[in-house]
C-alpha cells in the first residue's frame, strides 16, 4: 500500500495533507518552487466542515488567535463618504466558530504542525513524473530523482503537477472574465479591523483593509474584462495592467495604484476555476485549488483545501490499494466542491457591479437592511446558499494509523 508520498507546495492544502498523512502513519516529502515559506497573502475564511477539520488537528485556538478580528466594513463613494456599513459578521456571512485568517497566517500555523514530521524541500519543484505500476519516478528541477509511491499536486491555480499529468491548464480553465489583484500598501486611512469598499466604475471595485497586529493594509482591485494576454511571470507588466485599468478614477485610487507599484507581494490572477471530470491518473492525484479551484469569489478555497486534505489522507489510510483510495476521495469530494464552485458566479456580480444603478442599489439595501422589516429572514436567505455549501460534506472518523501517537503530539 501507498507509503511513501510526495505533496507539490506548501501553502495551506500541502501542509495540511502533510498532517493528516503523518497522523496516519505515512511519510511525506513537501516540495515547494518558493525559496521559504510563503508569508503575508489576504485574508481567507475557514467554514463549515473546515473548521471540524481543524479541530481535530488540534489548531483552532491557534487559528482563532490568529484571525483578522474585523469590526466590520464600509461602502464609499469618491469623496470618501460612507454610503453603508455592516458588521464583520455579517459582511463576510460568517456563523457560529467560521472565522476568518491571513492566508500567510494560516500557513505558518500548518507548517509549525508539520516540519518536525514532514520532509521539507524549497527552492524546488517537479518537472518531470514517470508513472509505474508499482509507484513514480520523479524528477526536479534541483534535485536528484526519487520514487514516491504517490504523487499529490497542492500547488495551486497554476499546478505544474497537473500540467505534467493531465494535460494544459486551458483544458481546466473556468473563465469568469474578471481579475484581481492584492498587495500590501501603508495604511493611509487608519485603519484599525475595518474594510473600505469602493465602486470605482461599473466592472470595477477597489477594496482596503487592515487587520488585527497589522500595521499597514492591504488593497484590492476587481474589475472585470474579456481573456487577457499577459506573462504570469512579468509582474512589472501585471502592475502595468492594473494601472490602466482604474487609471482616472477618482478617491483615492492613483495613491493606492503607485503603493501598488512599491509592493513586493504583489498578487495578480484570473477570477477563475478549475473544473476536472477526475482528480486522479494513476498514482497522481490532486487536493485544493490544483483540482477544484473555486475562485477568490467563493470564498471557500481554503475550507474546500483544509476538508480535502483530511478526506484524501482518510482514504489512503482506510483501502487496500491506492486506486481505491483515490476513487473512493473523489467521490466523497465531488458534491461538496461543485456545491461551493457554484457560489462563485452569482457573488461575482455583488463583487463587482457592472452598472452604477446596480451599485447603488446593492449599497442602499446595505444602507436600509438594519431598518428593514424581518431584517433576519432576509438576512438567513441570503446566507443559507454559503452555510449549506460549506456544510456539504459529512466527515468520516477514519481509524488512526501509527502516526497518531502521543509521544508525536498528535490527537487522537
Amino acid at each position: 500500500m501507498t507509503k511513501n508520498i510526495l505533496i507539490s507546495g506548501a501553502s495551506i492544502a500541502g501542509p495540511a495533507l502533510a498532517y493528516w498523512l503523518h497522523h496516519h502513519g505515512f511519510d511525506v516529502t513537501v516540495v515547494e518552487r518558493a525559496p521559504s515559506l510563503r508569508e503575508g497573502g489576504y485574508k481567507v475564511d475557514i467554514r463549515g466542515v473546515a473548521v471540524d477539520v481543524v479541530r481535530r488537528m488540534g489548531l483552532l485556538e491557534q487559528v482563532h488567535a490568529a484571525s483578522t478580528d474585523m469590526r466590520g466594513a464600509a461602502f464609499v463613494n469618491k469623496r470618501g463618504k460612507q454610503l453603508a456599513t455592516l458588521d464583520a459578521d455579517t459582511f463576510g456571512f460568517r456563523h457560529g466558530d467560521d472565522t476568518e485568517i491571513l492566508r500567510g497566517d494560516l500557513a505558518r500555523i500548518l507548517h509549525d504542525a508539520t516540519r518536525s514530521n514532514a520532509e521539507y524541500v524549497f527552492g524546488d519543484w517537479i518537472t518531470g513524473l514517470d508513472q509505474r505500476p508499482d509507484g513514480v519516478e520523479v524528477t526536479f528541477a534541483h534535485g536528484a530523482p526519487r520514487r514516491f509511491d504517490l504523487v499529490v499536486g497542492a500547488d495551486g491555480l497554476h499546478s505544474g503537477v497537473r500540467a505534467l499529468a493531465f494535460g494544459p491548464e486551458e483544458d481546466y480553465l473556468r473563465r469568469f472574465d474578471a481579475y484581481i489583484s492584492i498587495s500590501t500598501v501603508p495604511n493611509r486611512f487608519e485603519l484599525d479591523r475595518w474594510e473600505l469598499l469602493h465602486s470605482a466604475a461599473p466592472g470595477k471595485m477597489v477594496n482596503v483593509y487592515s487587520t488585527a497586529r497589522a500595521a499597514d493594509a492591504k488593497a484590492a482591485f476587481w474589475f472585470t474584462a474579456p481573456p487577457l494576454t499577459y506573462d504570469r511571470r512579468d509582474v512589472d507588466a501585471q502592475k502595468d495592467l492594473v494601472a490602466d485599468r482604474f487609471a482616472g478614477l477618482g478617491w483615492e485610487i492613483p495613491a493606492l495604484l503607485e503603493a501598488m507599484r512599491e509592493a513586493d507581494d504583489f498578487y495578480f490572477d484570473p477570477v477563475c476555476q478549475i473544473v476536472l471530470d477526475k482528480l486522479s491518473v494513476g498514482r497522481v492525484t490532486l487536493l485544493g485549488d490544483a483540482g477544484y479551484c473555486a475562485s477568490p469569489a467563493s470564498g471557500q478555497g481554503t475550507s474546500l483545501a483544509l476538508a480535502g486534505a483530511y478526506v484524501l489522507a482518510g482514504e489512503l489510510a482506510a483501502s487496500d490499494d491506492v486506486a481505491t483510495a483515490l476513487s473512493r476521495y473523489e467521490a466523497a469530494m465531488r458534491p461538496f466542491i461543485e456545491k461551493n464552485q457554484a457560489l462563485a458566479k452569482t457573488a461575482l456580480r455583488g463583487i463587482i457591479p457592472q452598472s452604477r444603478a446596480f451599485a447603488w442599489f446593492n449599497t442602499r439595501m446595505i444602507k436600509l437592511m438594519p431598518y428593514l422589516p424581518g431584517r433576519n429572514r432576509v438576512l438567513e436567505q441570503m446566507s443559507r446558499p454559503i452555510r449549506e455549501a460549506a456544510n456539504a460534506l459529512e466527515l468520516k472518523d477514519y481509524a488512526a494509523g501509527a502516526g497518531d501517537r502521543a509521544r508525536d503530539g498528535y490527537p487522537r
